[in-house]
């Protein structure tokens, strides 16, 4: 036996069984806590917001998130940490990071019908049935993108599992019996093949990392690894390929452990465009907050061409919602606003959600108004009409400075 690897869908009794797999079997159990707590360790990034790469949803900013993609290879590399250890129990969302060529791992996937899980929710949470409901879809929701993002399946799809259970057909007690079974068998003993794929794994998130740092990141370059060889495929149209694969295997060769380096076109390669690697000074998540929908609309669109991640709301109380959804980390907020105002909106935003700069963009404000928000917190104060390369100037620096408080 070596590593029991569980995902569960939220009221589908996975933390009991993990605990009971792991008094079973006489080994530790780890899980989100542990990885998270590990990466927070080697990276010095706080914890919160490693958690919420598993739990930040896709498709609201087009634009792809260097720092996302950072904190995943982070969570990787804590990963490779915690399967260096043998005989242990790990159950969450981390599951999902560890590759199937790691054969000592048994990936176990644990579901339920809805009324199964409803009946959980208000027997262990006192929840009503409605909002049981309500919190199941959402939760669902999270693990079908992370699942996504990492894999391109759904989160249950079988090809993702060795054993794939049905909590409410077989009960906690049938189903610890059953992993531990399939647990105890010789398939699981570590080999030097399933070993050396560990080293791998973190040798590729190594390389992820110092992509990263220079603006490369997925989906448009994937990186795997085997035996000290990096393979890099670029997935992105481009016009100088021998330069930009130079470039890759210069970044990869400087790692730690990798001997050789190859970068070659992959599916997603073209060979018509300038490829533009990610822009570290330009935020990739900006929220444009404002009731002028045809200015608001159009300036999200200049933004755009200039390698900004935009996306808008008309409202206040849309604004604070999408903060607690998506993250973002830029905000350009209007002040006279239907509903909740801009000021409110910087108020609560200084005191839930500190980590957002916000740029206060206002046609109808006053030097009052000024002195308010910048006292408030606010980044910066601008007029209405703004120049947009100044607009653009402000962002950057308001991004960097959080990014360096971070």
């Amino acid at each position: 036996m070596s590593v029991v690897s569980i995902f569960s869908g939220i009221y589908c009794q996975g933390a009991e069984i993990a605990r009971e797999v792991a008094i079973e079997l006489g080994c530790p159990r780890l899980g989100d806590d542990d990885l998270v707590a590990g990466a927070a360790a080697q990276s010095s990034l706080p914890a919160e917001k490693l958690r919420r790469a598993m739990i930040q949803k896709e498709g609201l900013f087009k634009k792809s998130s260097r720092e996302r993609e950072r904190r995943i290879s982070l969570l990787k590399l804590s990963m490779s940490r915690i399967l260096e250890e043998e005989d242990l129990v790990y159950q969450g969302m981390g599951a999902s990071l560890i590759p199937g060529s790691i054969s000592h791992v048994m990936s176990v996937g644990l579901v339920a019908d809805n009324a199964f899980r409803v009946q959980t929710a208000r027997e262990k949470d006192q929840l009503p049935a409605k909002e049981a409901l309500a919190r199941i879809r959402q939760e669902d929701q999270i693990a079908e993108d992370w699942v996504h993002h990492l894999h391109g399946l759904h989160a249950w799809d079988p090809r993702l599992y060795d054993i794939l259970l049905p909590v409410d057909q077989r009960g906690v007690e049938q189903s610890v019996k059953m992993i531990c079974q399939h647990a105890r068998g010789l398939a699981l003993l570590p080999s030097g093949e399933s070993l050396q794929a560990v080293q791998d794994f973190a040798l590729a998130a190594e390389v992820e990392l110092a992509l990263a740092a220079k603006g490369h990141v997925r989906p448009e370059v994937v990186v795997s690894t085997t035996g000290g060889r990096a393979e890099i495929e670029i997935n992105k149209k481009v016009m100088r390929l021998a330069r930009l694969q130079d470039e890759l295997n210069q970044l990869a060769l400087r790692v730690n452990g990798v001997k050789k380096a190859d970068t070659k076109p992959g599916p997603g390669f073209h060979q018509a465009d300038v490829y533009r690697q990610v822009d570290l000074a330009t935020p990739a998540k900006v929220l444009l907050v404002d009731d002028e929908r045809e200015f608001i609309e159009t300036l999200s669109e200049r933004l755009q061409m200039r390698d900004f991640g935009t996306s808008v709301v008309h409202d206040g109380e849309q604004a604070l919602t999408l903060v607690e959804q998506e993250a973002p980390q830029v905000m350009v907020l209007d002040l006279k606003m239907p509903g909740l105002g801009g000021m409110e909106v910087l108020k609560r935003l200084r005191q839930e959600h500190p980590e957002v700069a916000v740029i206060v963009l206002t046609g109808h404000g006053s030097a009052s108004d000024r002195d308010k928000c910048l006292e408030l917190g606010a980044f910066a104060y601008l007029q209405k009409p703004v120049d947009i390369e100044e607009l653009s100037a402000t962002m950057r620096r308001a991004h960097g400075k959080i990014d360096q408080e971070a």
